[in-house]
């Protein structure tokens, strides 16, 4: 039961990512930074791609995605379009991977430590989730900010 939700959640909020991308005007504006902003949205975007890619998709779904943390925040300009389909391609395999998890699956200890400790899978996944929120929220007022 669990893993339906968490795929449900998880797919509800990918899509509202590409909402929020879809919705600046000025594609242009997807890559600004200004004052104390540090991470445009389109670095966000990627870094929520990377991330979700790497701890979902790869840890737990063996799809040997490797992970290039730095070029998340320090590629530019990358089109909108290409964003929206790297985060059409995400769905799958998070909404996927998450279906077919068990209860025992989100009993264990996540295979990966979280800033070094040991923390089960569920814990984990609901860290992802609200992670992927937090940076939803800050992609939605940089557009509304610069726009």
């Amino acid at each position: 039961m669990l893993n339906l939700l968490l795929a449900d959640f998880f797919e509800r909020d990918m899509l509202k990512l590409k909402e929020e991308i879809s919705l600046y005007k000025d594609e242009t504006n997807l890559w600004k930074v200004e004052n104390t902003i540090s991470n445009s949205a389109g670095n966000l975007c990627l870094h929520l791609i990377g991330n979700l890619n790497h701890f979902i998709g790869a840890t737990l779904g063996n799809t040997g995605y490797v992970r290039q943390r730095e070029l998340e925040f320090s590629s530019k300009n990358i089109p909108r379009n290409e964003l929206l389909s790297e985060v059409d391609k995400l769905i799958p395999i998070v909404v996927n991977t998450l279906k077919n998890l068990n209860d025992a699956d989100f009993e264990a200890n996540f295979p990966l430590e979280k800033h070094g400790q040991i923390v089960k899978t569920d814990y984990m996944l609901f860290h992802l989730l609200t992670h992927l929120n937090y940076h939803i929220g800050q992609i939605n007022y940089h557009r509304r900010l610069l726009e």
